[in-house]
């Protein structure tokens, strides 16, 4: 017998609350961000961690299509990478504490790893 609960909506995919949790920890980070980078890096990086998210609940919305969950986990997985280059800047250019870098950095790197299992075990491999 399975411990897990069934999963009935997109909020009840690991994969989900974690991006949706690593997204709010990137907004209140990226209040801290000079005011001069409201329109470019904080707006990139807001933008890029909230869409591996909503990637990821549109994707359950079309769930019925295995290969449009699957393409929305690839989605996904490029916003990821995305945001991952913008948390890279946001260090270089000194607005990241290390501490705080390398929290984030890990934490999408999992991420990122659970995402791709998903990917490759839903419905098979079609």
């Amino acid at each position: 017998m399975s411990d897990r609960a069934p999963i009935k909506t997109f909020t009840d995919l690991e994969v989900y609350k974690s991006s949706h949790k690593l997204a709010m920890k990137i907004f209140f980070l990226s209040k801290k961000f000079p005011v001069e980078e409201r329109y470019s890096l904080t707006d990139q990086i807001r933008r890029s961690s909230r869409s591996i998210a909503a990637n990821i609940a549109e994707g359950w919305g079309k769930r019925i299509f295995p290969l449009q969950f699957k393409r929305h986990l690839v989605d996904s997985l490029g916003s990821l990478e995305e945001t991952k280059s913008w948390i890279l800047f946001s260090r270089d250019c000194e607005y990241l504490q290390s501490i705080d870098f390398e929290e984030l950095f890990n934490e999408y790197d999992n991420l990122g790893g659970k995402i791709w299992k998903l990917h490759e075990v839903w419905k098979g491999n079609s």
